[in-house]
């Protein structure tokens, strides 16, 4: 992903530890602020992690109670990941499952993802830089506002940050810890999310180094795979719990089948769309059983026509990265007294708006400034990138349908090109970018949502701060007499 050697040393360990502490506050009073006033019932996916939270916390386990010929049976679960329901039933344990007890959790949460954010920017580019992205985090409304709302982005994006800050802090003097706290932050992490495992490769960018090719591919080689066996080994006891009590293994979750379904289905959207037994699977006894079947019924509908399938991957991109709506629409759902169709309205242009321009933003972390004493070649490329973000902008304003997607393409491209030109890039920027690739490979396979790119926020805001910087080539040319 365009990644050139090992990480770079931090810009500054003086003040930043000052600014990252300064940066946290900040961030958890605009986020307590949203969590404590907006806060409600937990609705849509968010009512079934409180409810799961709320059975572990009394010790039941992560599963409810069916009713079987009169009595009440304990039923496990698994359909959905474990991991956020898991995190917040300690929190309810200690504190209790009242209405704000999640919310503040979400507050605080999202607080460390703008001090993981400034932490890990500072091995990517300068101290100023580093800060803006650390602000850029803090103060994004999408991800403020998600404060006050019981789902799990702001844990997943958390664990994801963590992850490469904890291989970035110890990739030159103590890669083997490095790995291995990275790799538990992505097993927890993958609990949550299941997809996050997917960015485990990229870990292995931060301690390749110099040396031949050889010599790098092989360090980050054995880093990517202490953090996948380890991250694999921290979600195997639940793997095991899943096969001892559900009516099939499952190595988090059964969702995956029922999602390669919803996108697959001679009724896809591109989007959500809820599956009916008519669709295909009428008889099942069990969710592993019912995941299967959908998974199977998926494969299905892509061997009988894989073009139609392919044909909606720009509107599952488009779901997912066109606009960001979702948190208005779940804060509507659980107090609509209090967000009318036009506050929401409001609060969606607003949201919808910072989001286009961090994507905007984040896609020129991979151009170059045109501007300085460059070669013509260099000066080209990096122009045409600029012009080809500056394109897809205007015409995502001014299309009906106002497609903002090509924008995380382009991230994914510019990342993965050696462009004449390009700015420096180093492990953390490579991280980055295939953390961005994940996701839209991930929604382009299933279905897209807005908020499933909230995951990525924070990696958005991280990108942005990088937006036009110097060429590397600038310093091939020699200065004039």
């Amino acid at each position: 992903m365009g990644a050139r050697g090992a990480v770079d040393k931090p810009s500054d360990e003086g003040r930043d530890r000052l600014f990252s502490a300064a940066l946290f506050v900040l961030a958890l009073l605009l986020r307590l602020y949203v969590a404590i006033a907006w806060a409600r019932e937990p609705v849509w996916d968010g009512h079934y992690y409180d409810f799961g939270a709320r059975r572990i916390a009394e010790g039941l386990g992560y599963s409810d109670d069916v009713v079987v010929g009169g009595a009440r049976v304990w039923h496990p679960w698994c359909h959905y990941p474990v991991g956020y329901s898991g995190f917040l039933a300690i929190f309810y344990r200690i504190f209790g499952a009242g209405p704000t007890t999640a919310p503040v959790v979400n507050a605080v949460t999202g607080a460390l993802v703008v001090v993981l954010v400034h932490r890990l920017a500072r091995y990517a580019t300068t101290k100023n830089r580093a800060r803006a992205a650390g602000l850029f985090c803090a103060l994004d409304p999408g991800l403020i506002v998600y404060a006050a709302l019981v789902m799990t982005e702001p844990l997943a994006a958390l664990g994801l940050v963590a992850a490469g800050w904890l291989v970035a802090r110890d990739a030159k003097e103590k890669p083997l810890r490095g790995a291995l706290f990275a790799g538990l932050a992505l097993g927890l992490t993958t609990l949550v999310r299941p997809q996050t495992l997917l960015v485990a490769p990229a870990l292995g960018f931060f301690t390749m180094g110099d040396g031949t090719l050889r010599a790098k591919v092989k360090k980050g080689l054995v880093t990517a795979g202490i953090t996948l066996v380890t991250a694999v080994l921290i979600v195997l006891p639940w793997t095991a719990r899943n096969c001892r009590v559900m009516d099939g293994c499952a190595f988090v979750s059964t969702n995956g089948g029922w999602n390669l379904a919803i996108g697959a289905s001679p009724r896809a959207t591109g989007r959500f769309e809820t599956l009916r037994a008519s669709d295909g699977c009428k008889v099942v006894t069990g969710q592993v059983q019912q995941d299967r079947c959908w998974r199977d019924e998926g494969l299905r509908w892509i061997a009988d026509d894989p073009v139609r399938w392919l044909s909606l991957v720009p509107k599952k991109l488009g779901h997912t990265f066109d606009h960001e709506s979702f948190p208005m629409g779940y804060l509507g759902e659980a107090n609509p007294a209090a967000w009318p169709e036009e506050r929401k309205a409001q609060g969606r242009a607003l949201l919808t708006t910072s989001h286009v321009a961090l994507l905007a933003l984040a896609a020129l972390g991979l151009v170059a400034s045109p501007l300085g004493r460059l070669p013509l070649r260099a000066r080209l490329t990096q122009l045409a990138a600029l012009l080809a973000v500056l394109g897809f902008v205007l015409h995502g304003v001014l299309a009906d349908a106002h497609p903002f997607w090509p924008l995380a393409v382009l991230i994914v491209l510019f990342g993965a090109l050696p462009l004449p030109g390009a700015p420096a890039r180093n492990a953390t920027t490579g991280y980055l970018v295939f953390a961005v690739a994940t996701v839209a490979l991930t929604h382009a396979i299933f279905f897209g949502e807005d908020r499933y790119h909230m995951v990525i926020t924070p990696v958005l805001c991280l990108l942005a701060a990088l937006a036009l910087r110097p060429s590397t080539a600038a310093a091939d040319v020699a200065p004039r007499p």
